[in-house]
């Protein structure tokens, strides 16, 4: 695929950033697209190898490696080398639902698992999805297509996010009349309050492909919450079959002296309240960072979107906490390809920390022992973080465990804490008023593959049913439960529209 040669003759480039000092003036996305040229170059790198391991979406060592949603990457990498762009989209789109939000938001376990990156930097796939979409919207070729025939059947959709958002796709344009229910004020899930606007366009990217939806026929309704304002057995009545995709929302929190302090907040509240003021809400629950020492503890990428969001917002200083040991450099002995390489990286929000304050703003190896507070105005409020460093070693049951080091404990200034360390499955509301059974984790137990919950005729999919992930598996579970749903609703004139 590609031009036989191209891995050989072309280096891997990628479409240059908006400076870091440029960027951290607005909210406005930071990825630029490539030049069609360019785009053409990077798409003939792809090789011709006998399995192309990107598209494998398999689970090595515990993490996803290839696309979970199976995309076929060799054939739009040779179909844009070869400028037929068109053909291009109609290839991604038969395997992602919405390959704008995973060109922008997936971090490309694709690449990671590129045969090209077993000797030479892998193919720009994740640059060359971005650059094919956006090319079809801009020409006019991503429009509604409402399904010309509808079944008589209905599904009821819970939770907005992208695996809720790809189900309801899914069945609308089997002909299913769809209905999404959403407890927020806005369609989208962690694509709108979880994911920052630098990142992903809230007015254009993710309002873009709702308006498409809900020409083709799907409903939104905001605020109403499953469970709390109606009852899953009120959309049993209504409905021909209901699917749970209400994502992991359960944080895990901090349990450390002076948490209940005022100025600790979730990183996912933190991040709600700040896209809900740039979407220009008369916000009270809006939380500033301009002027203030943030501690962000957590070191994963919702923790870089704290950090990343407090620099927008003015702060005076950004630390970032990391309990795990620094990453190597380079893949080691035991993180052999086509796994996922686990290696450091410096993403956007470490780029715009070393541009503002000088230096990457992770601490690794560290653990928090306690929030420093003090009393203003009879409130205690957060005055600073102790914290020591540590080591994992083995205990007794051969279990790692994280064992302090005398003598490294230090007080850091703080004003603004965000907690930032996952989620611990969904929230239990609905589940436990509904009688959905649970798994050990806490997530609704549904087989992969089949996602029927015990209570006839509900599904579950996503965050929801497989614990916090990735964007692009949400999409790919979303897509596999509307499977599994239409053949529970047995039309028998559906056409099969599944690529994978």
């Amino acid at each position: 695929m590609g031009k036989a040669t191209g891995f050989m003759e072309y280096k891997r480039e990628t479409p240059k950033e908006r400076p870091p000092k440029e960027r951290i003036k607005d909210w406005k996305e930071f990825k630029n697209k490539f030049s069609e040229e360019a785009a053409k170059i990077q798409g003939a790198r792809c090789m011709e190898c006998g399995i192309p391991f990107c598209h494998s979406g398999l689970e090595i060592g515990g993490m996803v490696s290839g696309c979970p949603v199976n995309n076929l990457i060799p054939e739009w990498n040779d179909l844009i080398y070869k400028d037929k762009w068109e053909e291009a989209v109609k290839r991604l789109l038969k395997t992602n639902n919405f390959p704008e939000f995973t060109g922008r938001v997936c971090p490309a376990p694709c690449e990671g698992s590129c045969t090209v990156e077993l000797n030479d930097p892998a193919v720009t796939i994740k640059a060359n999805e971005y650059q094919i979409i956006e090319k079809a919207f801009a020409e006019g070729w991503i429009k509604p297509e409402p399904p010309e025939k509808r079944t008589g059947k209905s599904a009821a959709v819970v939770g907005s996010g992208p695996a809720g958002l790809a189900a309801a796709d899914q069945l609308n344009k089997l002909g299913h009349k769809v209905t999404v229910y959403e407890r927020q004020d806005r369609i989208g899930g962690l694509l709108v309050y979880g994911i920052p606007n630098m990142k992903l366009d809230k007015e254009l990217v993710l309002k873009r492909r709702l308006d498409i939806m809900e020409a083709e026929g799907v409903e939104f309704i905001t605020e109403i919450e499953i469970g709390k304002d109606l009852s899953l057995e009120a959309l049993e009545n209504n409905f021909d079959a209901v699917v749970l995709t209400g994502g992991a929302t359960k944080p895990r929190d901090l349990e450390v002296p002076g948490r209940e302090a005022a100025g600790v907040y979730f990183a996912v509240d933190y991040l709600k309240a700040n896209t809900k003021h740039i979407l220009g809400d008369q916000n009270e629950d809006y939380i500033s960072a301009e002027d203030k020492d943030v501690i962000v503890i957590g070191g994963g990428d919702t923790g870089t979107d704290c950090a990343a969001t407090a620099i927008r917002q003015g702060a005076k200083s950004v630390n970032q906490f990391e309990i795990m040991p620094k990453s190597p450099s380079e893949r080691q002995a035991d993180n052999p390809w086509p796994e996922w390489p686990k290696t450091l990286k410096v993403d956007y929000g470490q780029e715009e920390a070393i541009e503002v304050f000088g230096s990457d703003p992770r601490e690794f190896l560290i653990m928090t022992e306690k929030i420093m507070t003090e009393k203003i105005d009879g409130e205690k409020v957060v005055s600073g973080v102790k914290t020591v460093k540590i080591n994992w070693e083995r205990n007794d049951e051969n279990r790692f465990v994280p064992i302090e080091k005398p003598g490294t404990e230090k007080i850091w200034s703080a004003d603004l804490i965000l907690i930032a360390m996952g989620f611990l499955g969904p929230e239990k509301t609905l589940i436990e008023k509904a009688g959905i059974e649970q798994d050990r984790r806490s997530n609704v137990n549904a087989d992969y593959g089949d996602f029927r919950t015990n209570v006839k005729g509900v599904f579950a999919a996503g965050d929801m049913r497989k614990g916090q992930s990735l964007v692009v598996n949400a999409i790919d579970e979303g897509r596999k439960a509307a499977r599994e749903v239409d053949k529970y609703l047995h039309v028998p004139f559906t056409k099969p529209i599944y690529g994978n």
